[in-house]
């Protein structure tokens, strides 16, 4: 709470309303993030088809009519697949654009500290998601104007991954404001659902489209995206002193940032220091980097790969590809509650991180198996894969940017969110290049490379727990 604000009647209901607000507020508004970032996995499949499906509708209407295939099968045949990605190197090319936004995404994170941390986060939050959502949309139009120029889409991607930084450390430092030590790992847990939600509602909107309109699988989140950006710049509230404090709190503000603004590059090199220095940043930092290597490569060519191997269509693919993220759900929760109870947090990573690792061996068997055990091991994987990412990046990093020996610096959360998540965003890029670049011999290189990954991740995680003071 607020240190400052006297007893006011009912003030305690009403932190509790506007805590709330902030809650769902935050929720919706990282979910719409989320959302705009996950067709691009659902599009694979239909900007590369497999045409022999075509050349044998072609070759059945023309021997039943006796006649020569018509320009118009021909012109089908050859533009099953959306230039430039008909090639046959389509894998590296998808995994090119992959990396062009994460590489992006993990360079922009680590700027985002230094850029963030100078202005309001609700003005701050609000440009991105704007941005976010032009830069979205304009991925769409590539399909409504007809372009395909590969430099196009690289371009767009990198905008949109430098953009969408604005997001993740927005959201952790203003639910952190508001929300103490106790039970955080619960309330970060079902908080952080809202990774998975956005996945969920990203796959069904973009597979909505994408077999008659994949421009509209972009342009549709990207319209959401900035809708809620003008939502967060009407509503959003910083955090609970911010309500109660007013024209006092501006005042004492504009004193100390005045006496800040000359030494403003030392104050944040400083803080930098200060954040790696503090026993697990690092640490943790390595083990998200191994975990979210395995997540982000299931979220960019999980549907792809069930399309491949299990033989289903692009929407169909998409709708099964959600139970991944619904098990996320449940495992966030769980490893939070779990945390919460141990008090352990790196404990509770390295326990799920080694029972993901027969789980994703598993997997990569899934066409041998019926759809009730796919069923299974989509809920089962995700549960267990996105487990440890969700505790490291949300009560893991509150914990540690909350540390006494950070002496309550306000800026320090945001800082160490932004070092935690952007060394996690490095392991985001490197998953899907590696998955585009290996799936080329064959879906097997990838879940060893995700398998090996995870083992990575499973020792940092054990060292992380056997070192004093970081549990």
């Amino acid at each position: 709470g607020c240190e400052l604000c006297p007893g006011i009647p009912h003030l305690k209901l009403k932190l509790n309303m506007y805590r709330a607000l902030t809650f769902i507020l935050t929720f919706l508004l990282y979910t719409s993030f989320h959302l705009s970032r996950k067709p691009i996995s659902i599009v694979k499949s239909e900007l590369h088809k497999n045409c022999s499906s075509v050349n044998e509708l072609a070759t059945i209407a023309s021997s039943g009519s006796g006649q020569l295939p018509s320009l118009t099968s021909l012109h089908t045949d050859m533009d099953c697949s959306w230039k430039p990605f008909d090639k046959r190197n389509y894998k590296q090319l998808l995994g090119a654009m992959d990396y062009s936004f994460l590489c992006a995404y993990a360079v922009g994170m680590y700027l985002s500290g230094i850029i963030g941390e100078r202005l309001p986060i609700r003005l701050y939050l609000t440009v991105g998601m704007l941005t976010s959502g032009l830069f979205t949309c304009l991925f769409g139009l590539g399909y409504v104007y007809n372009i395909h120029n590969l430099g196009f889409y690289i371009f767009v991607q990198v905008a949109n991954g430098l953009v969408q930084t604005t997001g993740w450390p927005s959201v952790v430092t203003c639910i952190s404001n508001w929300f103490g030590k106790g039970r955080r790992g619960l309330i970060m847990g079902l908080w952080n659902s809202h990774t998975s939600v956005g996945n969920i509602l990203g796959s069904l909107i973009a597979g909505y489209w994408v077999s008659s309109n994949w421009g509209m699988s972009f342009i549709v989140p990207g319209i959401i995206i900035a809708v809620m950006g003008v939502v967060c710049f009407f509503f959003l509230i910083e955090r609970e002193c911010s309500l109660l404090i007013g024209l006092m709190a501006l005042h004492v503000h504009s004193q100390m940032h005045a006496r800040l603004t000359s030494n403003h590059g030392i104050v944040y090199l400083c803080l930098c220091a200060g954040c790696l220095s503090l026993q697990g940043v690092i640490e943790f930092s390595l083990c998200l980097l191994f975990a979210k290597l395995v997540s982000y490569t299931f979220l960019f060519w999980l549907p792809l790969y069930i399309t491949k191997a299990a033989h289903l269509d692009a929407k169909k693919a998409g709708d099964l590809s959600t139970l991944f993220d619904v098990g996320g759900i449940v495992g966030g929760i769980l490893a939070g509650v779990i945390s919460d109870k141990l008090g352990k947090r790196a404990t509770t990573c390295a326990v799920m991180l080694l029972l993901a690792a027969p789980t994703l061996y598993g997997f990569s068997m899934i066409s041998e198996f019926g759809l009730g055990p796919t069923i299974g091991m989509l809920l089962v994987c995700g549960c267990l894969v996105n487990g440890p990412y969700s505790l490291i990046t949300t009560a893991v990093s509150a914990d540690l940017g909350t540390h006494k020996s950070l002496k309550g610096n306000a800026r320090a959360l945001s800082t160490v969110t932004a070092i935690i998540d952007g060394t996690g965003s490095v392991g985001a890029a490197l998953g899907p290049l590696l998955a585009g670049l290996l799936s080329a011999g064959g879906w097997d290189r990838v879940f060893y490379m995700l398998m090996t990954a995870d083992f990575l991740a499973l020792l940092v995680s054990i060292i992380t727990d056997k070192s004093s003071g970081c549990k």
